[in-house]
């Protein structure tokens, strides 16, 4: 398949909000690809490369190729240069790395010039395109979606299932099993206003701490113990001492679903940045350990004594947990059986203040009797926490693309400093609609500096209230910290910039609080 064909579709996909039309074109897409073929599809269509970071940015691809006449490039001939790329290194890689991709971008027309660039800044942003590319793979081969659904929620890969489903065909569904030591997909959380919000959504339900650590899914059979990450990544050997714990369990061949989490010396959570960076790590591990140990918490499990337990409801499932992890290694936990009992809301309320007061995010709340939908954002799990706002101002505005081409889109964001500049504290594209995108770009083309093709730099006089869950370190920014998950609330035209909130207030953890 020729990458000008993938780089029409992902335009295509991007310019409509019509999910049908997005899975039909995907399944015209798939049914034209071979089986091989289809791996590449789903990771370049998800703005993602296979082999991961290849130290290709901007500063590499600012010089322009003429591009080539005729479309020639197919997937393969891409990923082959991309591999090559991911394997520069050492002395002269700068100008190695430049060659190459000159060489690629040589060999490509424009509109796959264009794609390749937003593939290689990881520009490409098409919205649950994992989601639809599942459902377009189903009607190419034939199979029901909800069957391919559970097929990649137990092998943990689209892709993988994806290949065997398009040269086997629906056939191919029935390998994909649970199987203890190979990772299966997490189950995820959709997000409630408030505590008494989601149990009058869940009815009888649980409230249990939220835990901000990293996820950790626990395999073990006999003394064979394997670790993986949210994105189902192998962390077996960083964490040593949660392989030690999972071997003194009294149960076998199981699978847990957790947070790996470290307290400080006054038994507080310590900053999931800490904890990332010890996980991210993969050199002297043991000294790693000494310097910050971590410990599992567990709130649910998949399999038990090799049995599935999956389709169980989560009561069923958290009396299974009990017998196999210790209470003080089980997530800390509250019942509400009888939602229409005020009591009951009142006491779910204290024990999510009580979380919030002993350092953790908030709260999930799960219904009792809900399965384990491995690999889904169900809307039987609910999560609740304070998010933060603040006041801040825009600083420049990168141009969007798909179907924000034409509009400005990515904000850069500042706050204010003790000598009446901006101090940037990070970007955002989120919850901004379409008529808040048009009315921001025509704002900002009355604000313009100038523009050099990608970014708008603008007076500092637009201010936007920005929703956050916390602020974490960056260097990347002159403050030294940036916001997590950050997102546009709502423009304040009738606030003029010199009121916007200040780096020290920022700093201070002084913005406003409301539970999101």
């Amino acid at each position: 398949m020729l990458l000008a064909r993938l780089a029409e579709v992902s335009q295509q996909v991007a310019a409509t909000s019509a999910r049908s039309s997005k899975i039909a074109t995907l399944a015209a897409l798939f049914s034209a690809a071979s089986p091989e073929e289809a791996p590449l599809v789903i990771a370049y269509l998800a703005g993602r490369l296979p082999q991961g970071r290849i130290g290709v940015g901007w500063s590499t691809l600012k010089e322009p190729v003429p591009p080539a006449t005729e479309a020639a490039l197919t997937l393969f001939d891409t990923d082959a240069a991309l591999t090559a790329l991911s394997q520069v290194a050492g002395a002269g890689s700068q100008s190695e790395r430049q060659r190459l991709v000159r060489e690629l971008m040589a060999a490509a027309t424009a509109s796959e010039q264009q794609f390749l660039v937003r593939l290689l800044t990881g520009e490409v942003r098409q919205g649950a395109l994992d989601a639809v590319a599942l459902e377009g793979v189903a009607q190419a081969a034939a199979a029901p979606a909800a069957d391919v659904r559970r097929a990649v929620m137990l092998e943990g890969s689209l892709p993988r299932v994806a290949r065997a489903l398009l040269a086997e065909g629906p056939a191919a569904l029935e390998r994909f099993r649970l199987r203890v030591g190979s990772p299966v997909q997490p189950m995820l959380a959709h997000t409630a206003k408030s505590v008494p919000e989601a149990i009058a959504a869940l009815g009888a339900c649980v409230v249990e701490e939220k835990l901000d650590g990293i996820r950790v899914q626990v395999h073990r059979s006999g003394d064979e113990v394997r670790l993986y990450t949210r994105s189902l990544d192998d962390i077996t050997d960083r964490l040593p001492e949660v392989c030690d714990v999972a071997r003194a369990l009294a149960g076998d061949r199981f699978i847990l679903d957790g947070e790996v989490i470290a307290l400080d010396d006054a038994g507080r959570p310590v900053a999931f940045q800490d904890i990332a960076s010890r996980v991210g790590s993969r050199t002297d591990v043991v000294a790693a350990a000494t310097a910050l140990p971590v410990s599992p918490v567990f709130f649910d499990v998949l399999a038990a004594g090799g049995a599935v337990l999956l389709d169980m409801p989560g009561q069923e499932r958290h009396a299974a947990l009990a017998q196999l992890v210790p209470e003080p290694m089980r997530v800390r936990r509250t019942v509400v059986e009888d939602p229409g009992d005020p009591a009951q809301t009142a006491a779910a309320e204290a024990f999510f203040a009580d979380t919030l007061g002993r350092g953790h995010e908030g709260v999930m709340v799960k219904a009792l009797d809900a399965p384990y939908s491995a690999g889904r954002r169900g809307r039987s799990w609910l999560k609740v926490k304070p998010v933060h706002t603040l006041d801040l101002v825009v600083l420049a505005a990168e141009w969007g693309h798909g179907r924000r081409t034409g509009l400005l889109s990515n904000l850069h964001l500042g706050a204010r400093a003790t000598d009446g500049t901006f101090v940037m504290l990070g970007k955002t594209f989120k919850g901004l609609t379409d008529v808040m995108l048009r009315w921001q770009t025509e704002r900002l083309r009355e604000l313009a500096l100038d523009d050099d093709g990608f970014t708008v730099r603008v007076r500092p006089e637009l201010v936007v209230e920005i929703a956050y869950d916390g602020l974490q370190r960056s260097s990347r920014y002159p403050a030294g910290v940036t916001l997590r998950f950050a997102r546009v609330v709502r423009h304040r035209p009738d606030k003029p910039a010199a009121e916007t909130d200040t780096v020290d207030r920022v700093l201070a953890g002084g913005a406003q609080s409301t539970v999101v």
